[in-house]
């Protein structure tokens, strides 16, 4: 934004008036009308951080301003304007002058807020709300952080950062797959805690738990932990607010209740029908206790809960705003974990339940104990974030087994554990010790939450991904392939999980060389995700790009260039011109055109590639050596042999140095290094690289592979350059042989 705080050469940032998880608010001046407004900027995230992350969290902001711009209510925050500056991107809102829900409680010391006041706030709420929900929008995270009581006394509520609309899932979907919390655990719906559908009664179900907390000083489920939270919201019955307060009116008790219903068709029918009642209330109309719910509805524990579904999500969430009054000291005080219920934990005193059967049970571990292990599990996710995986993957494991000590080797904490420490071992190479940790985690979700529950679905497609990394490609299309059932059974078919399900399969399908199915998969599902997400939705582009993929590999590069000229122009679009997503796009351009026999054009298409690379990722990046390898392939075709010589070694040399002699690339470059001595005529030269090619893949990936095979392939047509004939027969003779059994049809 520069020194002068100038937003899009009007607004003028003053001071910061709050931070959260999206960014800063600051109080600003619009200097084009000579007003004040607010100005919420979403924080710039640099290159250490996890692009999904960032990508995400810019996608979150955006939906923020859309959803947001479409609201004209005396009760929800008026927003002006929305852009980008320097690459910041800032929205413009109405400057509230007043005090959030939050604060007002905690200028009262966590006393709870004149009966008057909250049946008025209530039903300001509940009018604020019934718009929103005709409007077709879910706010999602209601807590009273985001209402506002202005100083005149009108009530407003803000922040529609996680707010759904009705007619979109996909969004949705993909930030509960990257790990950002949707929602705070003292006022989500038990819907929204399971990962089922959300609709507007969620919202009313977190309005009743603000209701009950600036009634009463406490939230209705006020734990430690989040997990405590999660599983009271779950399976207790809350305390009727009149037990903590006994002035509260019967029709403020009897409605709150009501709002807290476990299923969501024993609340309320919508936020009219709550302002109603309220105003009725308000007027000394009498309504019967537990009017309005159908026959035998409870608003205590659903029937057959059963296991617990809390979504992966749930493992780094913090509790939100929590009061800060001292605990009491007498025998009905309960901390964290004494207050656990469900199915892991009885009552106070007790042993952790919900065990395997024949397994022992344990006592319930101290809170001071599960607090640490929290701690160092999040010290664990950021040490991944800032991408060092090695340490990060060494505080997971240990955290996983001092968990499994404490709770279980199936608690969920224990399983998060072990899900985090997995995934730190692919990140750093260790494919094989990441596939057994995610073996170990998908067992234990399947026993404790169901095999088609969303967690334990993660761990199975986690698995099978680290399955295709191995070269199992047949044992990941196979995993692929039953989880795409499971997602379609418990999703239905258009589900973004699922389609992101029949994306990897699609995957697994070219790697097992059935290009055409491949191919037809892809299409289909880009078609769909198109439909369901948009057209130039990430995940739509993701699958785009695979369909030009599978295009190249049955050579029809014509096709294949238009498609990534597509998906490179909408991803710069929507992710920016230096965003990875888009490199990738514009890497397969060049391919195609290579293949095309357009060398000039694809050559100048690297050089700019590189240069890009260079400064988004550094020069030792692997995608910036790739381009550079490119490069070097484009000024062969074009016949200059000593640049593309010079190029190459200096490449190889790197990858050699960064990723390891052995490593696949860095082969492929040595024997780039070759093909440019051959070329030149310096084919003993070549032979030497030829031949280390093909030892280094037999050694690594054996004598039958078809990479293996090629490189000996290579070296026999040397040794025939250089009049060596009778070695280059029996090398030919060698590497028939060793086809020779793959080429057979497999018995059916």
């Amino acid at each position: 934004m520069g020194d002068t705080r100038l937003i899009h050469g009007r607004y003028q940032l003053l001071d910061v008036i709050g931070r959260g998880g999206m960014g800063e608010v600051w109080r600003a001046r619009d200097e084009s009308l000579g007003r004040q407004v607010a100005v919420k900027c979403l924080k710039p995230v640099g290159p250490s951080h996890d692009q999904d992350f960032t990508r995400v969290l810019r996608e979150r902001f955006r939906r923020e301003a859309r959803v947001a711009a479409a609201l004209q209510h005396r009760g929800v925050t008026v927003v002006h304007d929305f852009g980008e500056s320097e690459g910041i991107l800032y929205l413009v809102m109405e400057l509230l002058e007043g005090r959030n829900l939050s604060q007002l409680l905690e200028d009262n010391a966590q006393a709870p807020l004149p009966v008057d006041d909250v049946v008025d706030i209530a039903e300001q709420v509940a009018d604020a709300l019934g718009y929103t929900h005709q409007q077709g929008i879910v706010h999602r995270d209601l807590k009273p952080a985001n209402i506002m009581r202005l100083h005149d006394g009108a009530v407003k509520i803000c922040d529609f950062g996680i707010a759904r609309l009705g007619r979109d899932i996909g969004f949705t979907s993909r930030l509960t797959g990257t790990g950002i919390a949707m929602g705070t655990p003292h006022y989500m719906s038990p819907e929204q805690i399971s990962g089922g559908e959300v609709d507007h009664r969620s919202d009313l179900y977190s309005l009743g738990c603000v209701l009950y907390e600036i009634a009463t000083g406490v939230p209705p489920f006020d734990m430690e932990d989040s997990w405590s939270v999660l599983i009271g919201h779950r399976d207790t019955a809350p305390e009727p607010p009149r037990s903590r307060r006994a002035e509260l009116p019967v029709f403020f008790d009897d409605m709150v209740l009501d709002l807290l219903a476990k299923t969501p068709e024993d609340r309320p029918a919508d936020a009219g029908d709550l302002r109603q009642r309220i105003v009725s209330g308000r007027t000394g109309e009498q309504r019967v206790p537990g009017a309005g719910r159908p026959a035998g509805a409870v608003r205590g524990p659903a029937v057959g809960s059963g296991e617990p579904r809390l979504p992966d999500w749930t493992r780094d969430m913090t509790t939100g705003h929590k009061p800060g009054r001292p605990k009491s000291g007498g025998a009905d005080a309960l901390d964290g974990a004494t207050a656990l219920t469900g199915a892991w934990t009885t009552a106070r005193g007790a042993h952790v339940t919900g065990l395997p059967p024949g397994v022992p049970s344990r006592p319930v571990p101290a809170p001071a104990l599960l607090a640490t292990l929290a701690s160092r599990h999040s010290a664990g996710v950021n040490l991944g974030r800032l991408g060092h995986w090695e340490e990060a993957c060494e505080v997971h494991r240990a955290v996983a087994e001092e968990r499994e000590h404490a709770l279980g080797p199936d608690h969920p904490d224990t399983l998060a554990s072990r899900y985090e420490a997995a995934r730190t071992l692919s990140r750093a190479g260790h494919t094989a010790e990441a596939l057994r940790e995610f073996t170990r985690v998908r067992e234990g979700r399947e026993r404790t939450l169901g095999p088609d529950h969303p967690e334990t679905l993660t761990a199975r497609q986690q698995s099978a991904y680290a399955l295709g990394r191995l070269g199992r490609h047949f044992e990941a299309h196979q995993l692929h392939a039953a989880l795409l059932a499971s997602r379609e059974r418990s999703m239905g078919p258009e589900h973004p999980d699922t389609l992101r399900c029949r994306h990897d399969l699609a995957l697994s399908l070219g790697m097992l060389g059935r290009v055409e199915d491949s191919y037809s998969m892809a299409l289909d599902v880009a078609v769909v995700r198109g439909r369901v997400l948009g057209a130039t939705h990430p995940d739509t582009l993701a699958t785009r790009y695979e369909v030009a993929c599978s295009l190249g590999r049955m050579d029809r590069w014509a096709e294949a260039l238009r498609t990534y000229r597509e998906v490179a122009h909408a991803r710069a679009a929507e992710l920016g011109d230096d965003h990875p997503d888009t490199l990738s796009a514009r890497y397969g351009t060049g391919v195609s055109l290579g293949r095309l026999g357009r060398g000039a054009e694809a050559l100048e298409l690297y050089r700019s590639l590189v240069d890009d690379r260079t400064r988004a990722c550094g020069p030792t990046d692997p995608e910036t050596l790739r381009a550079r390898h490119g490069l070097c392939v484009s000024l062969g075709r074009l016949a200059r042999w000593e640049e593309a010589l010079a190029e190459a070694r200096e490449v190889c040399a790197i990858r050699e140095r960064t990723l390891g002699p052995g490593h696949p690339d860095t082969l492929l470059s040595r024997r780039e290094v070759a093909v440019a001595l051959g070329w030149l005529g310096r084919w003993a030269e070549a032979l030497t690289d030829y031949r280390t090619v093909a030892d280094v893949r037999e050694r690594v990936l054996g004598p039958g592979h078809p990479d293996t095979l090629a490189g000996r392939n290579d070296e026999a047509q040397c040794l025939e350059r250089l009049g060596r004939g009778d070695e280059a027969a029996g090398l030919y003779r060698r590497v028939a042989d060793l086809r020779e059994p793959t080429t057979r049809t497999p018995a059916r």
